[in-house]
């Protein structure tokens, strides 16, 4: 049995399909189960078994890793993250679960310039000196989370602080199959792996291909790091912390360029999703509103 922890989040989500479609025993943890998991369906062979777990309630956590061999380790960003993750790893040690992956995050390294890395830095020691085995992705931006640009795209503008710096951008369910990879496939388990797309595009690049897509001229604004973290905050209406996460990601791309890695093909055998095809699948978002 393979427990996915953040079931109803965007990698979770992804892996619970790529599980389901190998034919192997799934239970999704969600603090919602009296909500439908996103497109799982009573029709699943096998079924998905979805269970309460609340990574702050440890008795739900004992309850939901009981008969589990291997656990799938994604929490959201937060300020509680190194906290809430490393107690889940005593319990699921605790619990006799043999093998976790987790998600972390690039440059999660002790004396990262970006504070939310040095947590999953911190999380990863928590999980090597825990004994266990373990598998460690390190994804770069979600595609995904592309689709919150809607509110700026709404007025024409995409509003960042990376100058013509390369990002790299992936799929989550590119994710998703390295994951269940790493879960069924001992040969990939126990390694750690920097996840990204085929390419890293700029923002200015990607105002071109958006203002393609949808028709209406997108323009990319370079704000200063302040100017920023003030937009975020002021105008998105973010958590500080957050708002310092973003800023200090996107300026990480300016200091450390970023380049694609050839994981994912490597592991699938089959080259990741393509910005452009993850844009044309999801065009609405991306349409500007009202007159061009």
């Amino acid at each position: 049995m393979i427990v996915v922890m953040g079931a109803t989040g965007a990698t979770g989500n992804a892996l619970l399909h790529s599980l389901l479609a190998l034919g192997h025993p799934v239970r999704a943890l969600t603090r919602t189960p009296h909500l439908p998991i996103p497109g799982m369906t009573g029709a699943h062979q096998p079924p998905v078994e979805v269970q309460y777990a609340d990574a702050t309630d440890p008795h739900s956590l004992r309850t939901a890793f009981k008969g589990a061999s291997q656990l799938f380790l994604a929490m959201a960003n937060s300020p509680a993250q190194v906290e809430l993750e490393t107690r889940v790893i005593d319990i699921a040690a605790h619990a006799g679960i043999g093998h976790i992956v987790k998600v972390s995050a690039p440059a999660a390294e002790p004396d990262s310039p970006v504070a939310i890395s040095r947590g999953h830095h911190a999380v990863e020691e928590h999980l090597r000196a825990s004994g266990l085995a373990h598998t460690i992705l390190r994804p770069y931006a979600f595609m995904q989370n592309l689709l919150r640009l809607a509110p700026t795209l709404a007025q024409g503008v995409i509003l960042g602080t990376t100058g013509d710096a390369p990002c790299n951008h992936i799929d989550c369910r590119d994710i998703g199959d390295v994951a269940a990879a790493a879960l069924t496939s001992p040969g990939i388990a126990g390694g750690t792996y920097t996840l990204t797309g085929p390419e890293a595009i700029s923002y200015p690049e990607l105002a071109t291909r958006l203002t393609t897509l949808s028709g209406h001229q997108v323009r990319y604004l370079d704000l200063t790091p302040d100017e920023l973290r003030n937009h975020l905050v002021h105008n998105a209406h973010m958590p500080m912390w957050l708002a310092d996460h973003v800023t200090e990601i996107q300026q990480l791309a300016i200091s450390r360029p970023e380049t694609p890695t050839t994981t994912v093909i490597d592991i699938l055998g089959r080259p990741p999703r393509t910005l452009d095809a993850f844009l044309h699948e999801h065009p609405t978002p991306f349409r500007r509103q009202g007159p061009a």
